[in-house]
């Protein structure tokens, strides 16, 4: 999350770290591990299902590619994003464009994901909308990420 000049944080920064207080919240009341998986799930998905036609649309692709290339991953929600997590921890996330008012969305991986290739690597890509040629640049992504 980027700061502004005076190093205070905009309105939708302090609500996607609102977001994430209550994601964190909501998991510690969580029952069973299946509870919170399928609580977890419908969160993502109502996520996805508040986007723009468009960013929507590349959620829903996003999610298609995951199920096909690597099941393992869980949908959850991460700072109010949709995200996909291996034991626990998120591994990627799309931030949908709307969400902090840019140009285009955004397909983030975090620490969990195994991209490393040497001594520097992209983490996020900007995504306007996904394609086939996109769809496979993301599947190959993600395949790398949870190996």
């Amino acid at each position: 999350m980027a700061e502004q000049g005076g190093g205070e944080f905009t309105a939708e920064e302090r609500k996607a770290m609102k977001e994430r207080a209550a994601e964190a919240r909501a998991s510690k009341k969580r029952q069973s591990a299946a509870e919170k998986a399928e609580a977890d799930r419908a969160d993502a998905l109502a996520k996805i299902a508040e986007m723009d036609d468009e960013d929507r649309r590349s959620a829903e692709r996003l999610q298609r590619i995951v199920d096909e290339v690597a099941p393992e991953l869980a949908p959850r929600t991460f700072y109010g994003s949709p995200a996909w997590a291996k034991d626990g921890r998120t591994v990627f996330f799309f931030q949908d464009a709307k969400k902090f008012k840019t140009r285009y969305s955004t397909l983030g991986f975090q620490e969990a994901a195994a991209l490393d290739e040497g001594r520097m690597w992209p983490t996020s890509y900007a995504i306007v909308s996904i394609g086939d040629a996109e769809a496979a640049i993301i599947a190959g992504l993600i395949k790398r990420a949870v190996r």
